[in-house]
C-alpha cells in the first residue's frame, strides 16, 4: 500500500526541486506571487487581531491568535504564494548547485519587496474601515500597543525572537510538504504556526502588516483619541525605529532560522547518511 506522506529525506528531495523551480520563474511571476503572500499573511494578522483584542487574560488572547493566525500560511501553500521565511528554504536547492547564490538572493530580495506591498495594502485597506472603533476604541488600542511594542525591540531580542520564527515557520512548511493530501498539509501547518503565534516569536512579513496598521491608527486623532495611547508612546512609533530595530534584526533572523532547518536536514541526510547498499 502506497504511503500517503513523504519521509524526512524525501521531502529534502523535494524541497530541493521546488526551490529550483522557484527560482527559475520570471521577476514578475515572483514579485506577483509575493504579493499574494503578503496579503494572504496580513489577512491571517488582520482576523487573529480582531478576535482577540477585546481579551483581556493575555494568555487567552494568544490563544485566539494562535487558533486563527494560521490560515494566512495555509492560503500561501495552498493558493499558492511565496513568503520570505518559506523561502529561506531555497537554501536547499543552492547547496545542490541547481541555481548560484547570487539567484537565491535575488529571489529573497523580489519575494521580501513583493511581501511588503501585499501586507501593507491590507493594512491600508482594514484603515480605511471602521474596524479599529471596535470595542469603544479597544482595538485601536490593541493595534497601536502592538506595532509600537515591535518598533521598540533591542536589537538581539528582536533577532533572536526572528530565528525562533522561522524555526518555527520552516520545520511547519517541511511537515506540509510532507503530506500528500489537503487534511494532512492542513493540520501540519496549523499546529506548527499556532505555536508560533502563541511563543511571540517575530515574523518579518506579519509585522509589514502590524506597524503600518499602528501608523495608519497614529496619524487618525479620532483613532489616537479613542485608543488612550500615551502621547509619548506614540512618538516612538517612527519609520525609522521600525526599520533599525524591527525590519533589519527580524529579516536578518528569519534569514538564519530557516537556514538552519535547511542546513541541518542537508547535512544529515546528504553528508552523514551512508547510501543503502
Amino acid at each position: 500500500m502506497a504511503k500517503n506522506y513523504l519521509a524526512p529525506n524525501e521531502i529534502l528531495d523535494y524541497t530541493i526541486e521546488g526551490g529550483q523551480a522557484k527560482v527559475n520563474r520570471t521577476a514578475m511571476a515572483v514579485f506577483l506571487m509575493a504579493v499574494m503572500a503578503g496579503m494572504y499573511v496580513a489577512l491571517g494578522g488582520l482576523a487573529s487581531s480582531t478576535a482577540a483584542h477585546a481579551i483581556a487574560d493575555k494568555g487567552v488572547a494568544k490563544l485566539v491568535t494562535g487558533a486563527v493566525f494560521p490560515i494566512g500560511l495555509m492560503f500561501v501553500v495552498l493558493n499558492g504564494g511565496d513568503l520570505f521565511t518559506g523561502n529561506c528554504l531555497i537554501v536547499l536547492s543552492t547547496l545542490e548547485k541547481r541555481n548560484k547564490v547570487s539567484e537565491f538572493f535575488k529571489n529573497l530580495a523580489i519575494v521580501l519587496a513583493g511581501n511588503c506591498v501585499g501586507a501593507f495594502f491590507i493594512a491600508f485597506l482594514q484603515a480605511n474601515t471602521g474596524l479599529f472603533r471596535m470595542s469603544d476604541g479597544g482595538f485601536a488600542a490593541y493595534a497601536l500597543k502592538t506595532a509600537i511594542s515591535k518598533a521598540n525591540l533591542p536589537f538581539t531580542e528582536a533577532l533572536c525572537l526572528a530565528i525562533i520564527c522561522n524555526i518555527f515557520v520552516c520545520a511547519g512548511i517541511w511537515m506540509m510538504y510532507s503530506a500528500k493530501d489537503v487534511t494532512g498539509k492542513i493540520l501540519a501547518g496549523f499546529f506548527s504556526i499556532f505555536a508560533f503565534a502563541i511563543s511571540g516569536a517575530e515574523h518579518i512579513v506579519a509585522n509589514m502588516y502590524y506597524v503600518p496598521v499602528g501608523m495608519f491608527i497614529k496619524n487618525n486623532p479620532e483613532l489616537v483619541q479613542l485608543s488612550g495611547v500615551a502621547a509619548d508612546k506614540l512618538d516612538t512609533l517612527t519609520w525609522g525605529n521600525f526599520f533599525t530595530n524591527n525590519v533589519i534584526p527580524v529579516t536578518l533572523g528569519n534569514f538564519i532560522g530557516g537556514v538552519i532547518i535547511g542546513v541541518m536536514y542537508y547535512l544529515i541526510f546528504k553528508k552523514f547518511t551512508k547510501p543503502a547498499q
